[in-house]
């Protein structure tokens, strides 16, 4: 290890093209990987986020310690490491949005009730759960809102169905941290639900029928 640790301070000490790339690609990385940890980690993903700070610590140790010991020296060390900086937030922005970890909550409000009831359809045929609410805007006039909980990745195509079919439609979406029940489309413990309701409700029926038939069978006539 101290044979690499010196290697590595060797290195940075030079002038030559590859310590610049070095630099560049590495910073490029951590900034970028840095940006996806702080998102899993706000979305409650904090297993992988934490294994990926490892990563990024280890990086900035070694590409900002090459920087800092020659950057007066070297000013394009610095300048390469500012660059590199820049884009990895930029890149680290891209993959968020590309991955599309966690969840979205969308709101979506309408003012013809007709609308609200086509949109709500075309809602549920499509697979996704959606509540609806009777509400009122401005001078009292009556609205009518949609509410869905929704993984990222569908947020686009949800989208698209909502302009599609509600092009006049108030659209708003925030990130979920955490969710319980609710349904979310493709979910293999919303699609077992049924069926164990049904055997619980069955369970429930035979349990009052046995129940009935011996209170039947003891009472006894008051009069």
């Amino acid at each position: 290890m101290s044979d690499l640790l010196k290697a590595l301070a060797d290195l940075a000490q030079t002038t030559n093209v590859w310590i610049y790339l070095i630099i560049f690609f590495g910073e490029l990385i951590r900034v970028s990987v840095s940006t996806l940890r702080n998102v899993l980690i706000n979305r409650g993903i904090r297993l992988v986020g934490s294994l990926i700070a490892v990563l990024e610590i280890t990086l900035w140790l070694v590409i900002t310690g090459s920087v800092l010991s020659s950057f007066q020296s070297d000013p394009w060390k610095m300048l390469v490491y500012a660059a590199a900086f820049a884009l990895g937030n930029y890149i680290g922005s891209w993959l968020d949005e590309k991955l599309a970890f966690g969840l979205s909550n969308v709101q979506i409000v309408v003012s013809d009730m007709e609308e609200a009831a086509r949109l709500t359809q075309v809602i549920r045929d499509n697979g996704y759960g959606v509540t609806t609410l009777d509400v009122q805007g401005i001078n009292e006039n009556k609205r009518y809102m949609m509410m869905l909980i929704l993984r990222r990745k569908s947020l686009g195509a949800m989208l698209g169905i909502i302009s599609a079919t509600a092009s006049g439609a108030v659209v708003t979406v925030s990130d979920v941290k955490m969710q319980k029940g609710a349904y979310l489309r493709g979910s293999p413990a919303r699609m077992a639900a049924p069926a164990l309701k049904k055997e619980e409700l069955e369970n429930a029926m035979d349990q009052n029928l046995e129940n009935s038939i011996k209170t039947g069978g003891n009472d006894e006539n008051p009069h």
